[in-house]
């Protein structure tokens, strides 16, 4: 008897990952193969454990992807929350902070 891989019943297995400050989740599904961004996030059931979760932007690895992006065997989707600051902005009113004039 022999045991079948992923790959021989024609689907792939890839994560999903989400992070708040207090909490980060990397919940791994097996999914069809050509299934995308936005239906793996949505077959991740990640909504469930974050209702208010906002997405901001999405990226595989790291490297800005789009909802509607193919996926591959063992890629990790990233769900990014939206910034709450520019960070040029931030960096500017620490120097204003360290630095005050006079």
């Amino acid at each position: 008897m022999s045991m079948e891989s992923d790959r021989d019943l024609g689907t792939i297995t890839v994560e999903v990952a989400y992070a708040l400050p207090e909490k980060q989740s990397l919940l791994k599904l097996t999914v069809q193969p050509g299934t995308t961004v936005g239906q793996a996030i949505e077959q991740s059931g990640i909504r469930e454990e974050y209702p208010s979760m906002e997405i901001s932007d999405v990226g595989i690895f790291s490297k800005k992807a789009t909802l509607d992006q193919p996926l591959q065997e063992g890629d990790r989707v990233e769900i990014y929350r939206p910034l709450l600051a520019n960070p040029r902005e931030m960096r500017k009113q620490r120097a204003r902070d360290e630095n005050p004039p006079g």
